[in-house]
């Protein structure tokens, strides 16, 4: 991979989350035949389509890769155990990563089958969970922390692990609005490394949420690159929130300190009031091939 990078800008795939929408599927579609009878609510719940809609998952991999991906991401955005919890779930973490990896490396396989001589490659994805470590979420308490350091470190070394049990080629760590939650995602790989004997490369992107061009947690991009680059990044990068030309300052500017190769997987526009995006393909297009130029 490092050597591509020397070569050519590599092409990471798009959105699961909307290609999942496409497919209409009703509360029985995510339950299947294993959690018919699961007491909470499971629609929405997109990283259990793994183990109930395999082929869904493994066919959405697929059109990337005909489209010219050369990265797939694992449908893992969710799985860790804490971000799991909000459906009962959480004992299923290491599994569901395993299973994702396993989908979009069989899809990466068949397709490097199909092309022979271009090689595909599984990024197992590791979200940002759904609390921070960083901030309250009561604003009566500001010291309140929702989760602590070390939960956060076990929650990624558990999906870290799973990842890696199913065959990934690198790890992303993606959409990181809390640089602290980074820190222990980090912590747990190097400690996921140590104790299974493999290392892959690391992508980290972190998001940039607003026009004032800082993190969640305060950060701008250069005092975000400063707080990651110890974890040896293969790649440094950013994505999520905003539109391509909007993320675009931001990106600039990280390619100017970085070391490593730069990344960026921007929306499609700004969300607007009705959850939707602004930004056609062609308009996406246009702005990310200029960068690309």
């Amino acid at each position: 991979m490092h050597e591509l990078l020397e070569q050519r800008i590599l092409l990471l795939d798009g959105a699961m989350g909307t290609m999942i929408q496409r497919a209409r599927l009703a509360e029985e579609d995510y339950r299947g035949a294993r959690f018919k009878a699961w007491p909470r609510d499971l629609r929405g719940n997109n990283d259990l389509l793994s183990l109930t809609q395999p082929r869904l998952i493994r066919d959405i991999h697929r059109q990337y890769l005909d489209a010219g991906a050369d990265i797939v991401e694992t449908n893992t955005f969710n799985s860790t155990s804490i971000a799991l919890a909000d459906y009962g779930m959480q004992g299923l973490a290491r599994e569901l990563n395993r299973a994702a990896a396993e989908l979009a490396g069989q899809a990466a396989r068949a397709c490097e089958a199909h092309v022979p001589g271009r090689p595909r490659f599984v990024a197992g994805v590791l979200g940002p969970t759904n609390k921070t470590a960083s901030i309250s979420p009561d604003v009566n308490d500001p010291g309140f922390r929702a989760v602590r350091f070390q939960e956060l470190v076990a929650a990624y070394g558990e999906a870290a692990a799973g990842l890696l049990e199913g065959g990934i080629d690198l790890l992303l760590l993606e959409t990181v609005f809390d640089t602290l939650n980074a820190k222990a995602a980090l912590f747990a790989i190097e400690q996921t490394f140590e104790t299974s004997g493999r290392r892959v490369p690391l992508i980290i992107s972190g998001t940039i949420t607003d026009a004032s061009g800082r993190t969640l947690s305060g950060q701008t991009a250069e005092a975000f690159y400063n707080s990651v680059r110890h974890g040896r990044p293969l790649v440094v990068g950013f994505n999520c929130a905003l539109g391509a030309k909007e993320l675009r300052p931001y990106v600039e500017e990280l390619s100017g300190l970085a070391e490593e190769f730069v990344s960026c997987h921007p929306n499609a526009g700004l969300p607007n009031a009705f959850g939707g995006n602004g930004d056609t393909p062609d308009l996406m297009a246009r702005e990310l091939g200029e960068w690309g130029r």
